[in-house]
């Protein structure tokens, strides 16, 4: 693959390791887990015990200390053959904030567990009515001596009802000038009294993965969990999100891989009017497009991890691979289940599962229509990105 041109030989290993772990343990559970909604722990325990969850976060935090595109190497290759398995990864989220604006305390407290595997971080910041709109947020925190009491409802939060560490956007400021201003983060532990999560069920997709809602009612929190600095909530959520949806970029190239190689397979076997559907022009010319549109999702996301393990991530480039990956992700699956005909809605084919679990990809971490006005914001400078740096043209 062009790809390859990008990697060391270290993030080479790493990719074939996550590739061989996902093709020998994944199919013990994949059906189960997509059917029973359930969480595979025995899957993360023997993912962690790889090294696999903390491969992203520095050795002195517990984990491998190779970076986030090593990271999203392996999530690629996760995704490739399932989805829902898949989000074991997703098991971290939330200790990149923590990572990126905690404390000495913090990180050393709450990173190492997590990066082991032995404990399980969410972030909770969608609520009811503040989906994409995360100024709109109204879950409270209010100054109470030596703690904040927090109240409020997140939903659709990954990992909340199984999550040890709870990382929650709130606003501290009511009465801020503007909404953006005024919101905090706070690091909220499991039993915590007034915290409880509901489990939500019967998800079109990543079934295997645990989405709840949230509740605090009065939940205590000391002053040392607040993460970064008060009232500059939304500024970390920004930065979060700016590098959160890079994994998403190479969830939705790891999906469309997969289900790209079931079509080709499908279509070398699969014989209709005394042929092979891959004689036919039609198939050809999709297996040709598919192929194409994922090398070109895949180098996009390749750029922005780079830059995003180079320093800080760019923000128009991050919206430009997360929307074009999760866009492409999309029509190759279509695609594919396409040339699996009647096979390929059947609900026990892996090419069915994959077209349930790929419609989230341009849903979450920022919907497809707030990834383009991202992208149209650095394009016109309004964002600080690469993308801006767009030279006049001659004949103007």
């Amino acid at each position: 693959m062009l790809s390859d041109l990008t990697l060391s030989e270290e993030q080479k290993a790493v990719r074939e390791a996550a590739r061989e772990f996902a093709e020998k343990e994944f199919p013990k559970y994949a059906e189960e887990s997509d059917r029973e909604e359930k969480f595979p722990f025995e899957l993360l325990r023997k993912a962690a015990s790889l090294g696999f969850v903390g491969l992203h976060i520095p050795e002195e935090y517990g984990g491998q200390g190779m970076g986030l595109l090593a990271y999203c190497l392996a999530v690629e290759e996760f995704w490739r053959v399932d989805g829902g398995l898949g989000m074991i990864l997703s098991t971290t989220f939330g200790s990149e904030m923590i990572l990126m604006f905690g404390s000495e305390e913090q990180k050393e407290e709450y990173v190492p567990p997590v990066a082991r595997g032995e404990k399980i971080c969410c972030s909770c910041f969608t609520e009811p009515q503040a989906g994409s709109d995360i100024a709109a947020v109204r879950t409270s925190a209010r100054r109470d001596g030596d703690n904040y009491t927090i109240n409020g409802v997140k939903t659709f939060i990954t990992n909340g009802s199984i999550a040890d560490y709870y990382v929650v956007l709130a606003r501290t400021s009511p009465g801020a000038p503007k909404r953006s201003m005024g919101l905090s983060v706070f690091v909220v532990e499991r039993g915590a009294p007034g915290l409880e999560a509901k489990k939500l069920t019967n998800k079109l997709g990543i079934r295997a993965s645990d989405t709840a809602e949230v509740y605090f009612k009065d939940v205590a929190v000391p002053q040392g969990n607040l993460v970064g600095v008060e009232g500059e909530g939304f500024r970390q959520a920004m930065d979060f999100f700016n590098l959160t949806r890079i994994h998403t970029a190479f969830q939705a190239v790891g999906i469309a891989q997969g289900a790209f190689e079931l079509a080709l397979e499908y279509a070398k076997n699969r014989e209709a009017f005394e042929r092979r559907l891959a004689d036919f022009q039609v198939t050809r010319e999709k297996l040709a497009v598919m192929r194409t549109k994922i090398e070109a999702a895949r180098l996009l996301a390749l750029q922005a991890a780079v830059e995003a393990d180079r320093g800080k991530p760019d923000p128009g480039l991050t919206a430009m691979a997360k929307y074009f990956a999760a866009r492409v992700a999309q029509d190759v699956v279509s695609e594919s289940l396409q040339i699996h005909g009647g096979y390929g809605f059947m609900g026990d084919q892996a090419i069915s599962r994959m077209y349930r679990d790929v419609r989230v990809l341009e849903i979450y971490e920022g919907t497809r229509e707030i990834e383009v006005e991202l992208l149209a914001r650095s394009l016109l400078g309004e964002l600080p990105s690469k993308l801006g740096a767009v030279r006049r043209h001659p004949l103007r």
